[in-house]
């Protein structure tokens, strides 16, 4: 097979690491199928280029069980069948298998230190990527010597024993049938691991008139060896096989959600501690620690990394002889793309995709700053522009009439005032401000409202010296970062709605907030987030039910106002109204190395309540130069204003 690499381009992935495959079930056929890629979140892909994750060829339906009663009878054309031999018709002697046993789960809940122990400390320990794959072959082959011979349920994708009339297998997840397992050919020295496999009595399937014969044909043809993660330990057959189909698990879970696929490509002097903080990643998702909306797009960036993997080896593949230039520059074209996703993908995984902060990297466009004419033009945003929408100008006023935001918002210089009449809009635009404007609802500001665009990943973001939204209702679906990110400059906030999904309002290092007679509702995180080195002067708000991730902990809740100190952010609260939020009404988070930080009795006295809460708040307040005044505070889960000790990093 010719690569790019024969024409100069630094790439030379195997093709056989790489299978097409549908783009929900990451099956394939016959031998090719263990190549498959595994996905890291929801649908299981397993990384190429280990011999052991030939073993994981079939994890996708690890979680899947046949219910009782429910079994897929499907029409199929019969591959690799010979005639019979008395002229007999096939379909009239299939003999019709039974239902499959229920295989073993383990019922055991792992909490993040025990997962931590189990395959950072005993399973990985102190060895690098390139051995993990040994170090789990180890882990499983010795708790098979106590039981080589077992049943369990053989899983592999549809393709590679059914072909339907008509090309299309449906929603079946797996193909199952009950095998014998024997296990005394097994060596954790030899890699990949597999184990010998024979169809077992009586004859069982999830398809009840899957023939006999063609199974046999198929384990004829490997052998009649599976990788041992293809294979899936019945209920009932005692201790010992439990605890194989225990580390069996241990091990789909690694491939499955811990392992990447240039893990193996890079150096790494403590690759148990990048397994930590994946572990750490998958309970966060789990929990709801991270928003869904933040997770379902890292789900989704580490699935179009995949894509594009298996995108450029095809294309590698089909290259016949030396690649011609124009084949060249595609292959450079594919391999960058595919290393764009890559970095963002470990950006986030570095961040942990905490749920306090923007996660994404944007590219703003350029300032315009002022027009060369010096002017200021006010911008009217309405579908039909009438004579009474212009009465309350002056005459002087230069108006430009848009029938779409966005459309006003790239015509916009520094200076200029964009008035929006009652009605629902869309806004990309908003993600990327970086001139001087004010952008107004005309009337109430609960009729003039903008609804953030799911494609993109903030809604309104800021880098402008000064920017003012005044009279509107934001309404956040699908996006991931804050509602409103203030990244720079200063934001002024009058007479506003936010219906967060995501997070709530970010006020990032250096920048700063003024925000009066607004509401905020509904954030995952904290309602409004002061990074370290950040101010914000609250006036007259209405801040309830946010933080409402699922997140098991109640402590660790980030309530309705959110403070990161080192250095302090600064905080002026007058007049607001802060309610029924998950956590305090306002937490300081002072990280565990801080030298705030009291002892493990001090936190538990803070927690109680008693006068070390009292002295330490008091401390704390005085150092971040808070001012309260005339607030009311009241039905938050954690009470009215509290320190939150956790570990987190600056963004």
């Amino acid at each position: 097979m010719a690569t790019c690499a024969d024409s100069d381009v630094p790439v030379t992935l195997d093709e056989r690491d790489f299978v097409e495959s549908p783009e929900e079930n990451y099956s394939v056929t016959n031998e090719d199928y263990c190549k498959t890629p595994q996905s890291s979140e929801g649908n299981p892909k397993t990384p190429p280029n280990s011999p052991i994750r030939e073993m994981a060829c079939s994890s996708v339906s690890a979680n899947v069980t046949t219910p009782k009663g429910a079994r897929s009878k499907m029409p199929m054309a019969r591959k690799l069948l010979t005639p019979n031999p008395d002229g007999e018709d096939p379909d009239d002697i299939i003999e019709e298998a039974e239902m499959l046993p229920h295989i073993y789960i383990s019922q055991k809940s792992y909490s993040f230190e025990e997962r931590v122990e189990l395959h950072c400390d005993k399973i990985i320990g102190a060895c690098s990527a390139e051995d993990a794959d040994e170090a789990i072959s180890y882990y499983i082959t010795d708790k098979l010597v106590d039981a080589p011979f077992w049943t369990a349920v053989w899983k592999t994708a549809p393709e590679v024993l059914l072909i339907t009339p008509n090309g299309d297998i449906g929603d079946l997840p797996f193909v199952g049938v009950l095998v014998q397992v024997n296990c005394t050919g097994c060596d954790g020295k030899t890699l990949p691991l597999r184990v010998s496999v024979s169809i077992a009595e009586p004859y069982s399937s999830n398809i009840a008139n899957l023939p006999r014969e063609l199974v046999e044909e198929i384990l004829r043809e490997h052998d009649y060896t599976v990788p041992i993660l293809d294979v899936y330990p019945i209920e009932g057959l005692g201790p010992d096989e439990d605890n194989i189909a225990e580390a069996l698990e241990h091990a789909r879970f690694f491939y499955d959600f811990l392992w990447r696929d240039w893990d193996d490509e890079e150096d790494c002097d403590e690759y148990a501690g990048v397994i930590e903080k994946r572990i750490q990643l998958h309970y966060e998702i789990q929990d709801g620690t991270i928003p869904g909306p933040i997770s379902e797009r890292y789900r989704r960036t580490l699935e179009e990394y995949r894509n594009k993997r298996m995108e450029l080896t095809k294309f590698q593949s089909r290259i016949r002889g030396d690649a011609s230039p124009g084949e060249a520059v595609e292959c450079w074209k594919k391999y960058y793309e595919m290393s764009m996703l890559c970095g963002l993908v470990k950006f986030w995984e570095d961040l942990r995709l905490r749920s306090h902060g923007p996660f994404y990297p944007r590219i703003y466009k350029r300032r315009k700053g002022q027009r060369l004419s010096g002017k200021v033009v006010t911008h009217i945003v309405a579908q039909m522009m009438t004579t009474d929408m212009i009465k309350s100008f002056s005459e002087d006023t230069l108006i430009q009439q848009h029938e779409t935001l966005p459309a006003a918002l790239d015509a916009c210089y520094s200076g200029d005032i964009v008035v929006i009449f009652p009605g629902d809009y869309k806004a990309a635009a908003l993600a990327s401000l970086t001139d001087d404007i004010t952008i107004k609802g005309s009337g109430q500001r609960g009729k003039v409202v903008i609804f953030s665009h799911p494609a993109h990943d903030n809604f309104v973001a800021s880098k402008a010296a000064h920017v003012t939204l005044q009279n509107l209702t934001l309404v956040q679906r699908g996006t991931c970062d804050g509602i409103v990110v203030v990244e720079s400059g200063r934001m002024t906030l009058e007479n506003c709605v936010l219906r967060c999904e995501g997070t709530g309002v970010c006020v990032l290092t250096g920048a700063s907030l003024i925000m009066s007679s607004c509401e905020v509702t509904g954030a995952q995180g904290a309602g409004i987030e002061l990074y370290p080195g950040s101010s914000a002067e609250l006036n007259g708000n209405e801040i309830h039910h946010c933080s409402n991730q699922s997140t098991k902990d109640i402590k660790s809740a980030l309530g309705g106002i959110n403070m990161k100190v080192l250095p302090q952010p600064q905080l002026k609260l007058s007049n607001n109204h802060i309610h029924d939020n998950h956590g305090y009404g306002v937490t300081i988070l002072v990280p565990d190395n801080s030298p705030c930080s009291g002892t493990q009795d001090e936190l538990e006295s803070t927690a109680a309540g008693d006068q070390s809460e009292t002295d330490q708040l008091s401390k704390a307040i005085q150092k971040l130069s808070l001012e309260i005044h005339t607030n009311k505070i009241e039905s938050n889960s954690l009470g009215e204003v509290g320190l939150l000790h956790k570990m987190w990093t600056n963004a």
